[in-house]
């Protein structure tokens, strides 16, 4: 039998957060900070207060209804070179990293981390690459040694150089999302092979409470138009920035979510959608975020079930850790979080490879993340029961020999079907493990980060595709910060059109 799957709310408590959401999006709404996004919300049935001072729209039943009924319930993604595919949808369970690190473990540091670097971006996308579990990257370490103008060409082109999965970015305004979809495009062969067959992963985070941000909307237009899957992932603190209860939490980010999925609709019908949660409780005694504590693992499972409610793929952390040392609570916590998530059956886990609220990396991690993963699916299978596996005929025979069940034809029919083999855990005696170096867990997986970058090679960018890269990072490269500003609308006044680098020539 299969391991019983870990529910936190029962079916009357699901639907009283669902009506509770769709009365408080009819009766108090959200501040949407786009002219652009509240005029098509209004031109759709959306209530629009324009007297207010912070612009709030407000959301009737019917028009939330209606556009759920046309997100996809699954949806494929592939890489840069299209030789690599997985689906995601509402019955499995795929695992990934997540694009917030700005550090890296470096133990020849002394504080132990030191800031990312473009090295250090293109190893993470090499080592993900090699992975068995880890499915997609997601901009996972930020390069503090390009200019962050033009960081998301760089990182683009060191994925389609060295990565055969799918890749992941923010919706981080409306101009560097236009440059991740016209990048792409020269990568894979046009507009309609991306639309068709997605290659890029939006990252949208509605800020709580109850706010979507003009330069977050910006890149969701963008984003939704070239349907690529978005994660809609509001990244709440239960007794700061939502309710104190779970429940309040939960019923106000799921506001978040669904307004987000009605735009998003409206936007482009059909347009694919991860139903997230990125929230967690406040640590009392801190004020900071707990992104490892027990409740985050009771909001991310809930959230599975609202995604089986509502027939979306879901996404929620997992191995996440507010330790900053390899240390037994980094460990627990990790181990905790992403059993909770798969256990849950959340679709599409992320944060795999990180620690320090997820602020940093370590390439580390990425591999024992991999192996806690098989480790996680193992115990999902649960224990198989039928005549052969309870063995008694092994268990008679036994009796009437001095042997033991080494080698026995039934051991060496199931062993791997039973037993999970770790290759980076030490289970050695002491002796043993003194004679090969003592090394523990960090160590071993380091050995191993090492070997795959010896021989990971990635697909490469044909010479040609390479220069229109160049060319167009050039274009990027020449624009100021006023024209980042005019292009989101920060400046009114001004238009788009003498912004260098948003059309493919």
């Amino acid at each position: 039998m299969k391991m019983i799957r870990m529910e936190v709310l029962a079916k009357d408590e699901v639907e009283l957060i669902h009506s509770s959401t769709l009365e408080l999006l009819e009766t108090t709404g959200i501040m949407v900070d786009s002219p652009e996004a509240r005029a098509l919300l209004k031109e759709n049935g959306a209530i629009v207060d324009d007297n207010s001072k912070n612009i709030w729209v407000k959301f009737p039943e019917e028009l939330v209804k209606e556009q759920l009924k046309h997100v996809p319930d699954s949806f494929t993604l592939w890489g840069a070179d299209g030789s690599f595919s997985f689906t995601v949808d509402t019955k499995t369970t795929q695992f990934a990293t997540v694009g917030t690190p700005v550090k890296i473990y470096d133990p020849e540091s002394k504080r132990g981390v030191r800031k990312t670097i473009m090295e250090d971006t293109i190893k993470q996308i090499r080592i993900v690459d090699s992975l068995k579990n880890i499915m997609c990257s997601h901009v996972d370490v930020w390069p503090n040694d390009v200019p962050f103008l033009e960081l998301h060409c760089h990182a683009i082109k060191a994925w389609a150089e060295n990565s055969r999965k799918p890749y992941g970015l923010g919706c981080y305004g409306g101009l560097a999302s236009q440059d991740m979809m016209n990048l792409t495009s020269i990568i894979v062969g046009g507009d309609e092979e991306l639309i068709n067959r997605p290659r890029l992963i939006g990252f949208f985070n509605p800020t709580s409470p109850l706010m979507l941000t003009k330069i977050m909307l910006n890149g969701l237009f963008v984003f939704a138009k070239y349907k690529q899957p978005t994660i809609i992932a509001p990244a709440a603190s239960a007794g700061s920035t939502a309710p104190v209860t779970l429940a309040g939490l939960i019923t106000q980010t799921n506001m978040e979510i669904l307004s987000s999925i009605t735009l998003t609709q409206l936007i482009n019908r059909g347009a694919p959608i991860f139903y997230s949660t990125m929230s967690a409780p406040m640590d009392p005694p801190t004020g900071n975020v707990a992104w490892g504590a027990i409740e985050t693992g009771l909001i991310t499972s809930a959230f599975a079930q609202l995604g089986r409610f509502y027939n979306i793929p879901s996404r929620g952390p997992g191995a996440v850790t507010e330790s900053k040392v390899f240390d037994i609570q980094n460990g627990y916590e990790r181990f905790m979080t992403l059993l909770c998530a798969a256990n849950s059956g959340v679709n599409y886990i992320t944060c795999a490879g990180t620690y320090e609220s997820s602020l940093s990396e370590a390439l580390e991690l990425l591999v024992i993340d991999d192996e806690l993963i098989d480790i996680i699916k193992r115990g999902m299978e649960g224990v198989r029961v039928n005549e052969d596996t309870i063995a008694m005929e092994e268990i008679k025979k036994i009796v009437t020999t001095t042997r033991n069940f080494l080698g026995t034809k039934h051991s060496v029919k199931n062993i791997r079907k039973e037993l999970f083999v770790a290759k980076l855990a030490d289970r050695n005696r002491r002796g043993t493990w003194k004679k090969r170096g003592s090394k523990d867990i960090i160590q071993n997986a380091h050995e191993k980060v090492e070997e795959i970058l010896q021989k990971q090679m990635g697909p490469g960018i044909d010479p040609e595709v390479e220069k229109k890269l160049a060319e167009y990072t050039k274009k990027v490269a020449s624009r100021t910060m006023d024209d980042y500003q005019k292009a989101e609308g920060m400046d009114e006044s001004a238009g788009t059109d003498s912004v260098p680098g948003i059309k493919l020539d």
